[in-house]
């Protein structure tokens, strides 16, 4: 968990936007600041510098103000990261509500907007896994998905266990593939430099375990260049598995 930082102590709060706060601005201040303006420059620190870096003071010096000048805007640490989250889902690119495009399209587009926030953004995914996720951004990118499973045919009682079965899966390959460029950068490497160093370090030691030969016939078998293009590959391929799969049980009914 994401440990608050606010002035007073106290147990934490259920979410920033349930309360007040969230929603009206304070005014008075000199200092020029204002909530969306912190929340902007909170996103900019926490790309450049990471989850574990950030902190109100960090930030505070990032925007040429006092501490005291950020708390005036926000209570704690988490509203500000809570606010950043949902900051980060206005970057999805929602289909229309009475879009006619068919279902399985609108689908693909939603989890590729997802996976690439969570890769541009590899601090997402432990907020999203944090926080309640109720931020009006989140909502919408909530609402647009529910939207695209209910006209998949599938029953009411089987629409709740598709939506995990997609957001779970983009979540987890979003975030494994956000963490994999970060340890690259980490390390001076591009994603392929660091990727073929891996595997031969692997390949090459004392006694390989069996699974590493299996996962050689695999990438063989499956293609790709680069690191992107087999990334491609099992990202799309296993989409499109799944909606072969919400196919098969809407026929079932």
């Amino acid at each position: 968990m994401v440990k608050g930082a606010g002035r007073s102590g106290g147990a934490a709060r259920a979410s920033v936007w349930l309360e007040e706060k969230a929603r009206v601005g304070r005014g008075g201040q000199p200092s020029g600041l204002d909530r969306e303006r912190i929340t902007v420059a909170a996103v900019r620190l926490l790309d450049a510098e990471g989850l574990a870096k950030f902190s109100m003071r960090r930030l505070a010096a990032e925007l040429n103000v006092t501490a005291m000048s950020v708390y005036w805007y926000v209570d704690t640490k988490d509203d500000l990261l809570e606010l950043a989250l949902d900051q980060a889902f206005d970057e999805m690119r929602l289909p229309p509500p009475d879009s006619d495009e068919d279902w399985r399209d609108q689908l693909r587009t939603l989890a590729g907007e997802y996976r690439a926030v969570l890769v541009r953004h590899p601090w997402v995914s432990p907020l999203a896994g944090t926080f309640l996720n109720i931020g009006p951004h989140a909502l919408d990118f909530s609402l647009a998905v529910q939207r695209v499973i209910r006209r998949t045919g599938l029953p009411a009682r089987g629409q709740a266990g598709a939506i995990a079965a997609v957001s779970q899966f983009v979540y987890g390959f979003g975030t494994i593939e956000g963490h994999f460029a970060q340890r690259s950068a980490a390390a001076g490497m591009t994603q392929e430099e660091y990727f073929r160093n891996a595997m031969s370090a692997v390949a090459g030691s004392p006694a390989p375990h069996e699974v590493i030969q299996h996962s050689a016939d695999l990438m063989e078998a499956r293609g790709g260049e680069t690191v992107e293009e087999m990334r491609e590959r099992d990202f799309a391929y296993a989409l499109d598995t799944l909606v072969a799969g919400i196919e098969v049980m809407a026929t079932r009914g």
